[in-house]
């Protein structure tokens, strides 16, 4: 086996493996030379070669959101580590762990108009959990350890991204048969994130909780098999409980309310003013849906707590506490303080939902052919033999409104951005126990499409275009398509399709026009077969938003 004669290279490489952080995903180029022959020349490492850096941070990612354990990626210097900070902010708000490790130019090279350079150091200070500057030389030995121990052990405590910016003066390929450093691993924390030790305001909450007759449950992004199933079925027969999940909180009980803008549209005032919690209870990430956020920042007697291991936002700006634990760490301690209440809080609302699904049915019987009636069609069709990573825009609210039959789903709901999503479902389908079907829309495919760019796909991935000819979201958001220039500047209608590009990376082609065609095909593009599968449905984009604000109307009357 050879090494790198670059010190740094080796006790980059040497730490990562002593870390059990194995799986590295490289990118081209010359300056991060060492690093790539350390990697690649190692048995201990699974290495992934992407040459577009933002996708191969958006792939890191998801392979790192199945393995619940940190993904490398390396690039060379210059704007090259500028395409991995979109996933970067999305890891850093959703709590993944990203390790990015860049080479640079040594310093006597930088800001003098030599290739490739840029101010490197800390260059994503904003959504960072540590920034770590290595120097080159012996003399350096003790800084660099230090620095890299700290960074790769942030990304395994924190669960979230961390910088290693590390320079290399040339030459960059040279090669040692013995490592001529011994890095010392200190080893990561052990933290006790089952610990509680807030009974202060645990029995302040468990008063408000044993005295409110109207106590609302909210739970965004959450992994699957997340809380206990005893702590399931407590929540779920407490009458006077109203959970609410939406399709990213893997969280399901039919005593759940998992369609919330279904649910809160059609309300008028006094509606609304009767589902007002007395308290508020959330955890998990991101919420996607707008409409339960009006409407809670609205409330005016309500008190809003958060569980979580790092952090709680003020999405609704009434946050009273932060309960800095596990999920199943609470609520046994919630279990062992709470008494019950009589309320008819659940029931009424769950009849309600009752009401509502009658009238969903009601309406996709005579459904024109629109995003509304595909979508519909997808998510009655998937099962839980699947997991599906959906893209962000309208894909992710159109799937707010389905039963998704426990489907374990994915979404990056960080940042919300439409960029990525495409290569960190291919990331996750390499690690996931289950085959991936990844839903979007067209803008979102199209703009990642670099990420079929990449020989690690499965033969079993799947991919659904929803193609309505540009930014359909844009049509729904209120006044929007009223603008100058709409078509053009928001909505980017084009007439671009997948074909070529399926060709082109050797992916299985189906294309429908029709729910009729869709639904022919579709089980033929389910099958197994040697190299992965893509089905464009084409709908017409001049009739989608009517069709959804009609659903609306009508499930409420």
């Amino acid at each position: 086996m050879k090494f790198s004669e670059k010190n740094l290279s080796q006790t980059v490489v040497q730490l990562c493996l002593a870390k059990d952080i194995e799986h590295i995903v490289l990118s081209p180029g010359s300056r991060n030379a060492p690093l790539t022959i350390g990697f690649t020349s190692h048995p201990g490492f699974t290495n992934y070669s992407v040459v577009d850096e933002r996708c191969a941070a958006f792939f890191a990612l998801g392979m790192a959101q199945q393995l619940g354990k940190p993904v490398a990626v390396v690039c060379t210097s210059g704007s090259a580590l500028l395409n991995y900070y979109p996933a970067i902010a999305e890891a850093f708000y959703s709590d993944i762990p990203l390790i990015i490790l860049s080479a640079d130019r040594p310093e006597h090279l930088l800001e003098i108009g030599d290739g490739q350079t840029i101010i490197q150091e800390n260059v994503y200070r904003n959504h960072i959990l540590y920034n770590g500057n290595c120097k080159e030389g012996e003399e350096f030995q003790i800084h660099n350890e230090t620095v890299i121990n700290t960074a790769l052990n942030s990304a395994i405590e924190l669960s979230g991204p961390v910088h290693i910016n590390i320079p290399f003066n040339e030459p960059l390929y040279n090669l040692v048969d013995i490592p001529t450093v011994r890095p010392q691993d200190v080893p990561a924390r052990a933290i006790n994130i089952s610990a509680f030790d807030q009974t202060e305001m645990l029995q302040e909450f468990s008063s408000l909780w044993n005295t409110s007759t109207k106590k609302m449950i909210l739970v965004g992004v959450l992994k699957p098999n997340s809380i206990e199933q005893k702590f399931i079925d407590f929540i779920a027969n407490d009458e006077s409980v109203l959970v609410l999940t939406e399709t990213t909180s893997n969280l399901h009980n039919d005593q759940f309310i998992t369609a919330i803008d279904q649910l809160i549209e059609p309300l008028n005032n006094k509606q609304q003013a009767t589902l007002e919690p007395e308290v508020l209870l959330t955890f998990g990430g991101m919420i996607i849906s707008k409409k339960i956020k009006v409407f809670l920042r609205n409330c005016k007697n309500m008190k809003h707590y958060h569980v979580d291991t790092k952090k709680a936002y003020d999405t609704f700006f009434k946050l009273e506490g932060h309960f800095k634990c596990t999920i199943n760490t609470f609520f046994k301690q919630l279990v062992e303080n709470s008494k019950p209440i009589n309320s008819n809080y659940q029931s009424h609302w769950l009849s309600v939902k009752e009401n509502r699904l009658l009238r969903h049915e009601s309406f996709v019987e005579n459904i024109k052919y629109s995003d509304f009636s595909v979508y519909q069609y997808i998510f009655k069709y998937l099962n839980n033999e699947c997991s599906v990573h959906i893209s962000n825009s309208a894909a992710i609210r159109y799937a707010q409104l389905f039963d998704n039959k426990q489907l374990q789903t994915f979404c990056n709901r960080g940042t919300s951005g439409i960029d990525g999503s495409l290569s960190t479902a291919i990331g996750a389908a390499v690690h996931s126990t289950l085959p991936i079907i990844h839903i979007t829309g067209d803008l979102s495919f199209l703009y990642d499409s670099n990420g079929l760019w990449n020989n690690n796909i499965p033969s079993n991935f799947k991919i659904i275009v929803i193609n309505n000819s540009g930014g359909g979201i844009f049509r729904i958001l209120p006044k929007a398509k009223k603008m100058d220039h709409f078509e053009t500047f928001f909505e980017t209608r084009h007439h671009l399709n997948a074909s070529h590009l399926c060709a082109m990376y050797g992916l299985e082609y189906f294309k429908a026009q029709s729910m009729s065609e869709v639904e022919s095909l579709f089980s033929k593009f389910l099958e197994h077969s040697t190299k992965p599968a893509l089905i464009e449905i084409f709908t017409p984009p001049e009739i989608n938003d009517t069709v959804l604000m009609k659903y609306f109307k009508f499930i409420g009357e």
